[in-house]
């Protein structure tokens, strides 16, 4: 259905603009010269959009046979992340302190290289581009979704790089795909001292060093080893001097889960343990949790649909089975909390022997994965608006 011989030629182009994004991430609800590169493809194109404005996204609509068939959306996410760029790429991001550490300038990319295929097949039903603000931080779904333009789409698709897999490969799976996301900040108020002189004071770096440990045990001494839980402190601020013993201490971690009674037992645990240990060392300290993405569930005909698609454009042997969620969380969840749909992965892994971690100062992709992506994405709409056709 897709010529190869065309993707080929749209290949370099593809390229060009991906490097472009990478040059000048945005951050979360910042991505204003993004969503102008973005617009100025879809002109380019003659493919007509909307733009909600600074915070918002790009909206491009494929209009289709029929006015009565279905209309599924496409998702690529726009911002970058605050860290930065070690990858010493001559396209490296000019924008100090910004990266595209996560493969968002990929996702555009791919997106708008369905466009591209798309736009020249006559389709059955209506297929709405959807870039998409701020999904590290803010889950900007849920301004989409507030701005009511899926109203009516049938269907959502979307999908992420990684270097777990090679180009080539696509992974799907029916069912949990991320973990629920949850964040926690404790303040440890104790009562500060001089070094020399502890029995004066309360410790608030040893309420801290103490926390930090016994937490640890509501995964690996409380919960079923067979379900998969993450609680990790990435943030602890506490101290002034040496020879000074802190009255204050802040830890900020995050909470994974997979399923709803073992997220319940962890925030059950984090309270009981904080008020223990404030007894025992008599300090004051206060919890805070914040409920962060949910998991992404992704339905079943919507996964046999995005199956499809892959073996139509990668075969068996580029078809990859889920064989676990993944604790990661995305806010794509929040769409499949209102509209059916799936969520793949695409390899992007540079070099066959190479694994460089989401998130790393020294991320990048192999950019054949752009045909892969751009492909899936064209593919996954025509089978999904072939299939609500029937």
């Amino acid at each position: 259905m897709f010529d190869q011989g065309k993707i080929d030629q749209l290949y370099p182009h593809w390229v060009q603009l991906r490097r472009a994004f990478h040059r000048e991430p945005e951050l979360a609800f910042e991505e204003v010269e993004t969503a102008r590169k973005i617009m100025a493809e879809l002109d380019r194109l003659k493919i007509p959009y909307h733009y909600q404005g600074k915070g918002g996204g790009v909206i491009g609509e494929i209009s289709g046979s029929s006015v009565e068939a279905a209309t599924i959306a496409l998702r690529a996410d726009m911002d970058g992340l605050p860290g930065k760029e070690l990858t010493g790429l001559p396209f490296a991001s000019v924008n100090p302190g910004k990266m595209h550490a996560c493969g968002h300038d990929a996702h555009m990319t791919m997106l708008l290289g369905a466009a591209a295929l798309l736009r020249e097949s006559p389709l059955p039903g209506k297929v709405l581009l959807v870039f998409q603000p701020a999904e590290e931080k803010g889950g900007g779904a849920r301004v989409i979704l507030q701005s009511g333009v899926l109203s009516g789409v049938r269907a959502i698709f979307g999908g992420h790089v990684t270097h777990h897999y090679r180009v080539g490969q696509i992974m799907v799976g029916n069912g949990v795909v991320t973990a629920q996301s949850d964040r926690f900040r404790i303040d440890i108020h104790g009562r500060g001292g001089h070094g020399a002189r502890p029995h004066e004071a309360i410790d608030a770096v040893v309420i801290a060093g103490f926390l930090i440990t016994a937490l640890q045990t509501l995964i690996s001494r409380e919960s079923d080893p067979l379900h998969p839980l993450v609680v990790t402190i990435g943030s602890v601020q506490a101290g002034s001097a040496p020879n000074v013993i802190a009255a204050e201490a802040v830890l900020e971690g995050t909470i994974r889960t997979t399923q709803p009674e073992a997220r319940h037992h962890i925030h059950d645990g984090l309270k009981r343990m904080v008020n223990a240990i404030a007894e025992l060392h008599r300090a004051e300290i206060e919890l805070e949790i914040q409920e962060g993405y949910p998991p992404i569930i992704n339905t079943s005909r919507e996964t046999e649909i995005a199956r499809r698609a892959i073996l139509e454009i990668a075969g068996s042997e580029g078809l990859v089975p889920m064989e676990h969620p993944s604790m990661g969380s995305e806010d794509f969840a929040f769409y499949l909390q209102k509209i059916p749909g799936c969520y793949v992965r695409f390899g992007a892994r540079r070099h066959e022997d190479e694994y460089i971690p989401l998130h790393s100062p020294l991320f990048d992709i192999n950019e054949e994965v752009l045909k892969v992506g751009a492909t899936y994405f064209a593919r996954v709409a025509w089978e999904a608006l072939q299939d609500y056709g029937r």
